[in-house]
């Protein structure tokens, strides 16, 4: 199957899953709980209060070298979002792509996710865990903190 077909298909259009292809064309199915919609959601806020450039998108559909993947949150710069914007799944990753660890990813999911991306050229991976921890990376490996946004925080929390 391809990307444009799942996007296509009227059956999959409001599944509770995130969706994404692996490298064979076959369907990915990841059911999310509250708490990840909720960092999800935190995430992009907080990228948006921290960048005023760019655009800020939840759920960006990705081609990898092992199918579509979908980052829960990324950050496009206005040339690289120019770029894909008419794209159905981004040809280039943005420049930031964030997973947020649900419980039905392993820790070899994240990782080998966060490879695919870099691979697709985003300049960062974002990796939240399920105590609302962040780890930041790049081609380099991990990173103390962002570079991009280094005000960014390293602990994702409940307002208060």
């Amino acid at each position: 199957m391809r990307w444009e077909e799942v996007c296509d298909n009227k059956i999959l259009q409001d599944l509770p899953f995130k969706i994404e292809l692996n490298k064979w064309g076959q369907i990915v199915m990841s059911p999310v709980k509250i708490k990840h919609s909720f960092y999800q959601g935190r995430i992009q806020r907080l990228l948006e209060s921290c960048l005023h450039t760019g655009e800020v998108m939840p759920e960006c559909a990705i081609n990898t070298s092992d199918g579509v993947k979908v980052a829960d949150v990324v950050w496009c710069s206005e040339a690289r979002f120019t770029q894909i914007e008419d794209e159905v799944s981004a040809s280039i990753a943005p420049e930031i792509c964030v997973e947020v660890k649900s419980s039905g990813n392993s820790l070899e999911e994240m990782e080998f996710k966060q490879k695919l991306y870099l691979e697709a050229q985003a300049i960062e991976v974002w990796l939240c865990n399920e105590q609302g921890e962040m780890k930041f990376y790049n081609q380099q490996g991990e990173l103390e903190k962002s570079v991009l946004v280094p005000q960014f925080p390293k602990q994702i929390k409940r307002k208060t």
